[in-house]
C-alpha cells in the first residue's frame, strides 16, 4: 500500500467521517449542550462547539482549491455563531488558489500535524505486566478519569468527557479499551470503524504508566481488533516526530503525510 493522492485522500476522509459521527453524536444530547453544530461546504466540513472553543471542536478539514471560492460562507457560518476557527490543509488538497485566499482573510500557517497508515494484522506481543481489553458501558467514568488526568485536562471536567463519550458507547463503529499495569488502570484508546477503514481517534496513558509499553499495547491491541473486523486500513493521527508519532511506527504504520494548520492573526 503505497502513497497516492487518492490514498492520501481516503486518510483524510476518514478523519472528517470519525469527527462527523462523533460531534454528531454530541449534538444529538437532550438540548445540544456543548453547542455543536456541522456543516460541509463541497468537500469540506466545518466543525463548531459553542461550550468547547478548543480548536479541534472548531475546525475545518478538508478544504481544497473547490472550496477556496466559498471562503466566504465557511467564515461567515462561524462569524453567525461568534466563532473562530483553524483549517487543516492536507498536501494533497493544498493549493496556491487557497493558500492565498487563506491568506487574505489573515490566516497563517503556524504548524504540522502527522497523519501514519498501514494495513491491519495481528500484532499483539504480548506483555505480562499490561493487560489490555474493551470497556463496558458502566466503566466510562473510569475512561473519563484517565482521559483528564493522562491529557492534562482538570478532573473538575470529568463528567462532561464522560458525557460526550457515552453517547459514542453504543454507537455504530466505535470501541473504547483500557490497559491496566499490574492489575492498575493506566491508560485508554479509542477506534472508529467505518466501511473497511479503520481510525485510531484518541489514546492517552496517565504520567506514572509512561515508558513501560501502554500505549504500544494499546495500539497493538486496535490494529489487531481492526484486522480482526475485516478492515483495509488503519489510520491515525499525531504530532510529527512525537512519542506518540514513533508508537505508531513501531506499530508498523508509516508516515501519509503532513498537513498544515492555518488560524487567523
Amino acid at each position: 500500500m503505497y502513497i497516492s493522492k487518492e490514498l492520501a485522500d481516503l486518510m483524510e476522509q476518514s478523519e472528517i467521517d470519525y469527527m462527523i459521527d462523533r460531534m454528531k453524536a454530541i449534538q444529538e444530547r437532550p438540548g445540544n449542550p456543548m453547542g455543536i453544530d456541522v456543516q460541509t461546504f463541497g468537500g469540506a466540513a466545518a466543525f463548531y462547539s459553542q461550550a468547547m472553543p478548543w480548536p479541534q471542536f472548531n475546525t475545518v478539514k478538508g478544504i481544497g482549491e473547490q472550496e477556496a471560492e466559498r471562503l466566504d460562507e465557511i467564515l461567515e457560518f462561524y462569524r453567525k455563531r461568534q466563532g473562530r476557527c483553524q483549517f487543516e490543509v492536507a498536501p494533497s488538497k493544498s493549493h496556491p488558489k487557497l493558500m492565498k485566499a487563506l491568506f487574505d482573510q489573515g490566516y497563517y500557517q503556524t504548524g504540522y500535524h502527522a497523519t501514519l497508515y498501514g494495513e491491519p494484522r495481528s500484532c499483539e506481543t504480548g506483555r505480562e505486566h499490561i493487560t489490555i481489553r474493551e470497556l463496558s458501558a458502566d466503566e466510562m467514568d473510569l475512561y473519563a478519569e484517565i482521559h483528564c488526568l493522562g491529557t492534562g485536562l482538570p478532573i473538575s471536567g470529568k463528567h462532561h468527557i464522560a458525557d460526550n463519550n457515552i453517547v459514542l458507547y453504543d454507537r455504530d463503529g466505535w470501541k473504547f479499551y483500557a490497559a491496566w499495569v499490574n492489575g492498575r488502570p493506566a491508560g485508554v484508546g479509542v477506534m472508529y470503524i467505518q466501511d473497511d477503514t479503520a481510525s485510531l481517534t484518541f489514546a492517552t496513558t496517565l504520567a506514572e504508566y509512561r515508558n513501560q509499553g501502554v500505549q504500544q499495547a494499546l495500539l497493538e491491541k486496535r490494529i489487531t481488533e481492526a484486522h480482526r473486523s475485516g478492515c483495509r486500513i488503519v489510520v491515525g493521527q499525531a504530532a510529527y516526530a512525537s512519542t506518540s508519532h514513533r508508537n505508531m511506527e513501531r506499530a508498523g504504520l508509516k508516515l501519509g503525510y503532513t498537513r498544515g494548520t492555518w488560524i487567523q492573526a
